[in-house]
């Protein structure tokens, strides 16, 4: 069952984002909106953003989480940079600091998968935003980039850690030193999204996948991403197997094994790992 938006109302006057809850496939919908803005990154989204996630991510009716923009122009079009055009080096490095603890690296390592239904400009801190999120949809409109160079600064929201990751070193060299822009096409083919649809498919597409989590155990996606986000360190084999035997004391697990054994649909209980299991494995 599909609920009707709700507008969250932490700020008078800033109202950045409302939410809903599609419980036919257990997830959460985000949307950011400031269309005027183009939907851009501003404190007061940011506020909003990590507000909703924490809500979604303890809520046990929730297996997934999908972000996406207001309109059919922009994702998020960067960050507003009329905000921190004035900031010097300590309001500059709080900005970056604070924005990736409230909102980017908080995605990156939530306790269940969140989805970036990208509905048309990621350009910036919006393209930031996706590549936090564990899985990428995007319209065949959307363009995507990270043009923060040709401003005189650099992608400081993880943009520089994330994409090379995500699509190799040279690729992530090039589109950051020269602050290009790609479409959707091009940025499936390099890896940087996982489907280009047609815009009136686009949640379409987003609620299918968020339908395939709940057969898997949330256990297993919570200590799976954490055992993914972990990949790309020496540590992160070490982090794998002690994720993959940590499963094997959850009723969860039981449950999938049994379930697989007697041919039958697996009934998962909410998550029953601390999610501090990410700050244990740091």
């Amino acid at each position: 069952m599909e609920q009707a938006w709700e507008l969250l109302n932490n700020f008078k006057d800033q109202q950045t984002i409302c939410y809903k809850y599609d419980l036919d496939v257990k997830a959460g919908i985000i949307k950011i909106q400031r269309p005027k803005h183009l939907n851009a990154l501003n404190k007061y989204v940011i506020s909003d953003l990590e507000f909703i996630l924490e809500k979604m991510e303890k809520d046990s009716r929730v297996r997934s989480i999908i972000i996406t923009g207001e309109g059919e122009k922009a994702f998020v079009a960067g960050a507003d940079i009329k905000e921190f055009q004035n900031f010097d080096y300590n309001e500059a490095y709080a900005l970056s600091k604070e924005g990736k603890e409230k909102v980017f690296n908080k995605i990156e390592q939530l306790n269940k998968p969140v989805i970036a239904a990208i509905n048309g400009y990621a350009l910036g801190g919006g393209l930031e935003l996706a590549l936090s999120c564990h899985i990428r949809v995007a319209s065949e409109k959307a363009q995507l980039g990270l043009p923060e160079c040709t401003l005189g600064v650099l992608p400081g929201y993880g943009g520089t850690q994330r994409l090379p990751k995500i699509v190799g070193q040279g690729r992530a060299m090039e589109m950051i030193l020269t602050g290009k822009m790609i479409d959707s096409l091009e940025a499936h083919r390099i890896g940087l999204i996982n489907y280009s649809v047609p815009l009136e498919k686009l949640l379409i597409k987003c609620l299918e996948i968020a339908k395939s989590f709940i057969k898997t155990s949330p256990d297993s996606l919570l200590l799976a991403i954490n055992s993914i986000n972990n990949s790309f360190f020496d540590k992160g084999d070490k982090i794998e197997s002690q994720n993959f035997a940590k499963l094997f004391k959850t009723q969860n697990f039981k449950e999938g094994v049994a379930a697989f054994l007697e041919k039958r649909k697996a009934n998962y209980e909410p998550i029953s790992i601390s999610s501090q299991i990410r700050e244990k494995n740091k």
